[in-house]
């Protein structure tokens, strides 16, 4: 995993536990690695890692049961709400950045509207 110097690490984390729920990489019941084994992993601090576990309890997207580890405790209907979550983070963000570059409203439609007929296009 690859960390942006602009976000704290323990948010990326959540943020990519969050991505891989939405694409259902990850369901509910699984079990995740110890944060131990996480730290490991992703090389950064087992604290951090400790960090973005207890965030992620509070925001009901886990449970961690004593002696058996952490699991995917996740209603459908919490899932909605963080898919909606990060699309309204993305697009906030995309609004900004564009604005800052001075295009207009109608500007970043016809963009939008460009690049997607030209995706479409890619996949014939």
């Amino acid at each position: 995993m690859e960390f942006n110097a602009s976000q704290p690490i323990y948010k990326q984390i959540i943020d990519d536990f969050k991505k891989k729920l939405i694409r259902g990489e990850l369901k509910e019941g699984d079990k995740i690695p110890s944060q131990r084994e996480y730290a490991e992993q992703v090389r950064v601090n087992p604290n951090t890692v400790q960090r973005a576990y207890r965030e992620m309890e509070s925001m009901n997207m886990v449970e961690t049961l004593r002696g058996q580890g952490t699991f995917i405790s996740i209603s459908a209907d919490r899932l909605k709400e963080i898919k909606m979550e990060m699309a309204v983070n993305l697009v906030d963000y995309f609004i900004s950045e564009m604005e800052s570059l001075g295009y207009s409203r109608e500007d970043m439609f016809k963009i939008l509207e460009q690049e997607q007929s030209r995706k479409e296009g890619g996949r014939q």
